[in-house]
């Protein structure tokens, strides 16, 4: 079946109603690529590494990386195409990246998904971004997490993880999740995203993390070199954040790698670094790394998150 669905590949055309910054976009063709199956062993990066029980599982989901693009009869897409091996190349460098500490004693899993693209983000227009990214990337991700709940989580503690656009799609998952699997979550991680108040009116139970240790929370945090850098699509408004170098919710500023001091505006709820030097980031559309540290943030504080994983997982065994 799935080589027949490759064979007609072309069979996905919609047209979707976009409101641009003028209130008058046009009908826009779009081509949707398959949907992915996911009881195929390809639409995943695994690494299981908890030899002894005493880990958790992580299910992972990662950023966005393709630009739009056309198909060969010129139809516009702007999603990542699961059967297209480049984009699942791209999307695999993260994945495997993030796996070297958050699958450190655990067992990691992480799907190729139908992600909407960075010239969809940098519409600006969020609502224009939720309605894209529901009818196609949300799908894939809940239908990904259902098999990982129902094929090899099985009742043991878990913990959600997501970047960017994934921490996106893990704010989605927890309005999704029903309570009788919400009692195993360890944690979530919204790493480089927002959770916001309208989040936490719809799903009360997204409760942020007030600590290092502390069970059931959510982790969310935001960089950027000044207040001024704030990118309101992907940090405002924000409800909450945590410093990940010292766990704390106040102002009291942490010195990572010696040299990064790293302070909690508490105003915005997004941390300010000083001493980092960001002038590397490539410029992603003239919006993501200006005067924002967007594309570190899962790397920068690398080991304070595979410390704080393994801590909140020993809590949650501990008390269960």
């Amino acid at each position: 079946m799935d080589k027949v669905k490759n064979l007609i590949y072309i069979a996905a055309v919609c047209f979707l109603w976009a409101c641009g910054s003028n209130g008058s976009r046009a009908l826009e063709q779009q081509y949707i690529p398959v949907e992915p199956d996911y009881k195929n062993a390809d639409m995943w990066v695994c690494h299981l590494n908890d030899k002894n029980g005493e880990g958790a599982d992580v299910f992972y989901i990662p950023s966005t990386w393709e630009y739009d693009w056309t198909t060969s009869n010129g139809v516009l897409c702007r999603y990542a195409d699961v059967s297209n091996e480049q984009h699942c190349s791209n999307m695999a460098i993260e994945m495997n990246k993030v796996a070297k500490y958050m699958a450190d004693g655990n067992n990691f899993y992480s799907p190729y998904y139908r992600h909407i693209t960075l010239d969809t983000w940098a519409t600006l227009d969020e609502d224009y971004i939720t309605r894209q990214y529901e009818s196609v990337s949300l799908t894939d991700v809940k239908h990904a997490f259902d098999h990982f709940i129902k094929n090899w989580n099985k009742g043991r503690p878990f913990v959600l993880a997501g970047f960017s656009q994934g921490g996106k799609s893990v704010v989605e998952l927890m309005k999704y999740m029903p309570e009788d699997i919400r009692k195993y979550m360890v944690a979530a991680y919204v790493l480089g995203y927002k959770v916001t108040p309208d989040d936490v009116a719809v799903a009360p139970w997204i409760v942020a993390a007030k600590g290092a240790s502390d069970v059931g929370v959510t982790i969310c945090y935001n960089s950027v070199s000044d207040v001024k850098y704030i990118k309101p699509v992907i940090s405002s408004p924000a409800v909450m954040c945590i410093n990940p170098v010292n766990w704390r919710t106040d102002s009291t500023p942490a010195i990572l790698n010696d040299s990064i001091t790293v302070t909690l505006n508490t105003e915005h709820n997004v941390l300010v670094l000083d001493g980092y030097d960001g002038s590397h980031l490539p410029n992603i559309l003239n919006i993501l790394n200006v005067g924002d540290y967007h594309s570190i943030e899962p790397w920068l504080y690398d080991q304070s998150l595979r410390a704080n994983i393994k801590q909140r997982i020993k809590a949650f065994r501990e008390n269960n």
